[in-house]
């Protein structure tokens, strides 16, 4: 089946034709929503939808359990399982377009077959991008984004505040929360997206030529998404497909990465010509010919991930023409949102510090780098990633290390191998729900704690005591340590749904029991 764009009067083709929505979560619902005022046939693919063999209060049950979808199925869109929409042979047949959530792998049976069927297969923000190029939501907007392993969050929030500063209508949308379709389709309009992009959006989004686009750094992750770690960085070079493409240069893969048109590169080390860094201890930029921009001192979060973010960021907004004192002035105001580098509580002198966006080895490295000497909270889901890496760089800044979640065991194998001499503890719950610690030189695990051995105890009550039990331990590490550490640090290296709904409820969990042993209240 031909591309569906640029048929017609109707400039994406889809005018009264079907579009399958695979995946009713955030990014297919802003999707299904802008299509539904298009006079397009949505269908809703997702396996929380009860099968067509389900009686009809299971089905009204499974719908209504899906937020927005009772309202759009009122407007007419349909409503499919998966593997309902799979077993019918006549669906491609019918279909224009695919439009795929970002958790959508390639290899997917929906993706798959429709690639067998000759249907396209876009994301949301290829969907995004086609409306805006098209005019469909008024003239076309500029478009900057931000991408890398660690750091898209932060950078793309700092973006957002240097291009309001400037008087520029923005939003922070993509990944970080708010869908590219709705920033574009809110009031006041929007004129700059600042979108931040995971290597899975930019995947599905083949035709976004940005303004400008930055990849911060590329390390080990979502590898069992991308099948190797080429095809990952691959992805991430997406963001390089515009007139600007700006790339971290203290990042040996990101700096190498290819770009269509100007090559800007960003550094913690003195910049050349054409780069932004930092010299005599300022941000300096060479590339737009703003020069010195602020004193690092003032940027937050505070180290050389920070720094590298609030670079790469000001590189991007004067690529677009924004004013060297929009971005002194954004910057230096600028302060990082929860979980993110967030000092939640202090004692003696020693930081609690929740970064518990860190869940991937490259970004808890970035986290440790921070400070001189910390103990450390980490483990989850490693997703197959090595924490080799990020022990050899920041082994020595380690004063102790408390293992938790799923891959814990490969955390401490990990530091066995780059630092046998940091003190482990490993906190985790036996088979009955009981809390147990394993302190290294022990022989048997000790049971610390049976308050989440009740049958009746929720999944998150044991994970709310696995970690009020690392913190305690983290914190036994830290008072015995000489020198004293600067922090107790959440940077788990790991992803949190082993254990949480997600890493800003892990983050909570370790702000309140951080908040107990200082015995002062949290600085949320």
């Amino acid at each position: 089946m031909a591309d569906p764009a640029g048929a017609g009067t109707d400039p994406l083709g889809l005018t009264g034709r079907t579009v399958v929505i695979g995946g009713a979560g955030t990014a297919g619902m802003s999707a299904a929503r802008y299509l539904m005022t298009r006079d397009v046939h949505v269908v809703l693919a997702d396996d929380r939808f009860a099968s067509r063999d389900a009686d009809a209060a299971d089905r009204e049950s499974a719908v209504a359990a899906v937020a927005g979808a009772a309202e759009l199925i009122s407007q007419g869109a349909e409503a499919v399982a998966i593997a309902d929409l799979l077993a019918d042979p006549s669906w491609t047949a019918d279909t224009a377009v695919v439009i795929v959530s970002p958790g959508f792998a390639p290899t997917h049976d929906l993706v798959a077959r429709a690639a067998a069927g000759g249907v396209p297969v876009w994301g949301e923000v290829e969907l995004a991008w086609r409306v805006d190029a098209a005019g469909l939501l008024g003239e076309p907007r500029t478009w900057l984004v931000v991408t890398g392993t660690n750091g898209k969050t932060t950078t793309t929030s700092m973006l957002a505040d240097i291009v309001e500063r400037s008087g520029r209508s923005g939003a922070a949308c993509g990944n970080i929360g708010l869908p590219v379709l709705d920033a574009m389709r809110a009031t006041p309009r929007v004129d700059v997206l600042c979108a931040e992009l995971s290597s899975f959006q930019l995947h599905w989004a083949p035709s976004v030529t940005p303004a400008a686009g930055v990849v911060l750094n590329v390390a080990e992750d979502h590898l069992d998404w991308h099948g190797t770690f080429d095809a990952y960085a691959l992805a991430k070079a997406g963001a390089l497909r515009g007139d600007i493409a700006v790339v971290g240069l203290d990042d040996a893969v990101a700096s190498g990465l290819p770009g269509a048109g100007r090559r800007v590169g960003f550094t913690l080390n003195v910049p050349r010509h054409g780069q932004l860094g930092v010299e005599d201890s300022h941000l300096v930029d060479l590339a737009f010919g703003a020069g010195r921009l602020l004193p690092a001192d003032v940027v937050h979060p505070a180290g050389p991930s920070g720094l590298a973010d609030a670079l790469a960021a000001a590189a991007l907004a004067l690529a677009i023409g924004v004013g060297r004192d929009a971005v002194e002035a954004a910057l230096t105001d600028f302060r990082p949102a929860a979980h993110r580098g967030e000092v939640v509580a202090t004692r003696d002198g020693i930081r609690f510090v929740d970064d518990s966006k860190a869940t991937n080895p490259h970004a808890a490295q970035a986290a440790v780098a921070a400070y001189d000497r910390v103990v450390l909270i980490a483990g989850g889901l490693l997703k197959g990633a090595s924490m080799d890496g990020m022990l050899t760089a920041v082994g020595d800044r380690l004063a102790g290390v408390v293992a938790i979640g799923r891959d814990r065991d490969l955390v401490v194998e990990a530091i066995a191998r780059h630092a046998p001499e940091v003190p482990t503890v490993t906190v985790f719950t036996g088979d009955d729900g009981t809390v147990n610690v394993h302190r290294q030189g022990q022989t048997e695990p000790v049971l610390m704690s049976t308050q989440s051995s009740s049958a009746e105890a929720s999944e998150s009550d044991t994970a709310i005591a696995v970690m009020d039990r690392a913190v305690a331990e983290a914190w036994e590490l830290a008072a015995a340590s000489d020198p004293a550490p600067d922090a107790v640090l959440l940077a788990p290296a790991a992803a949190s749904l082993d254990m949480f709904a997600g890493y800003g409820r892990r983050g909570d969990a370790f702000a309140r029991a951080a908040v107990d042993i200082a015995g002062t209240s949290a600085s949320r």
